[in-house]
Formats: C-alpha cells, structure tokens, sequence
C-alpha cells in the first residue's frame, strides 16, 4: 500500500515549464528575480490567475470510475507543467478494494494511490494525474510518478487475476502513452523498487513478465 511522504527531497529530474520563460521578464516585478527557473516552473500556476480550470470528477482514463481520496493524502499541483511525469508504480493494497478505497479516503491516513484495481479489472481514479499522490514513500518519486493500487496479498498468487492484469495494463499503457513513458522495467516499477521505501510490494508473485507483455500489447492502440 502506498505510504506517506512529505519529506524534504527533490530530484535533478524537474520539467522547466514553458511558462518559466513567460513569466521570466515578469520575476523582477514580482520581487522574486533571484528565484530559480526550475522553482519558477514549478510555482507559476499558483500567482493569481494562472490556475488551470478543472472539473470535478474528471477522469484522466476513460475506462476508471471517479472516487476522491482525501484531500490529505495528496497535494496540488499542475504536471506536467511543473514536474515531469516519467514512472509508474505498481502497488499491492494487502487488502480488498473495498479496504483501499475507504483508507485513501481517511484524511489520517497520510496516502494514496491515484489509481486503484479491482479483481475483476475494474478500476477507480482517486486522484488526477495532475496531482501529487502521496504512495511511494519518497518525494520525488511522488513528484514525478503515477501511482496504481492493486487489490491483494502479496503472498496470494491467486489474488492476481487475468482480469486484473489485464485491466491494469490497459491503465499503465494509456498512461504512458499520454506521458510519453517508455514502456520498460526501468519506468514501470514496483514499490518495493522506490529508493528508501520499507514496502515489500507488489511482491514475488507478481508476473512482471506477464505484466509488461500486456503492457507493450495494449500500447499498441493506446491514445
């Protein structure tokens, strides 16, 4: 299950947004000329009338179900105009759908996934992709990823079904796809792969070879 991080790290890796170069000529008005660019990239949306509009509910994949998680388990942000979008983590709840979608929803919980999947393929949205999940246990892979839940034990084999692989595949393929991902072990990851984490998921029962094969099948028609 994805876990808490709000700490203080942040990568190399940040996207500089176009909007840095807008607003460059306007930093010495703003008082703020010794700012860095990638600082200013990441903090342009939040001056007065810069934030993008949204619609509640709206569903970054077509094929999720939209259910908020608390506003406590994730933080505001406009990626990738802010921080690039590169990885992809794959979680194991240790627990039902059910039990996923009531403790993202707990404000004490301090996490959640942007995604979750059920057994039978069926898959939530709980967060935008525009948005900062707290689910990796360290900041920048926060920053810079998408974070899906699956429903399960890591010691269950049988917890992973065919619906549920294929379902997820079809999730992480349109993600890559609208992110520019590539799609490989080395930006598709497990939690138990996030640099510091104590988390031992998705396990050794989950078939990474299986997984990327439908992965790389269902890029093939994705947006």
């Amino acid at each position: 299950m994805g876990s808490k991080s709000n700490g203080t790290g942040s990568g190399p890796d940040k996207k500089v947004g176009r909007r840095a170069v807008l607003l460059g000529g306007g930093v010495a008005v703003l008082g703020t000329a010794a700012l860095a660019r990638d600082e200013l990239a990441r903090a342009w949306w939040r001056l007065p009338g810069m934030q993008r509009n949204r619609v509640e509910g709206e569903l970054d994949h077509r094929a999720a179900e939209w259910t908020s998680a608390s506003r406590a388990n994730w933080r505001r942000a406009d990626r990738p105009d802010d921080y690039r979008i590169d990885r992809v983590v794959i979680h194991v709840v240790q627990g039902s759908y059910a039990t996923a979608l009531k403790v993202f929803k707990n404000p004490g919980h301090g996490a959640a996934t942007h995604y979750v999947v059920r057994k039978d393929g069926h898959v939530a949205q709980m967060i935008r992709e525009l948005d900062v999940g707290f689910h990796a246990g360290n900041r920048d892979m926060n920053e810079r990823s998408v974070g899906i839940e699956h429903e399960g034990f890591v010691d269950r084999p049988q917890d992973f079904t065919a619906a549920m692989y294929a379902g997820s595949a079809r999730l992480t393929a349109d993600i890559c796809a609208r992110h520019g991902i590539p799609v490989d072990r080395e930006h598709i990851i497990g939690h138990v792969e996030v640099e510091g984490t104590d988390h031992t998921d998705p396990g050794p029962h989950w078939d990474w070879d299986r997984y990327m094969k439908l992965v790389r099948e269902a890029s093939k028609t994705a947006a």
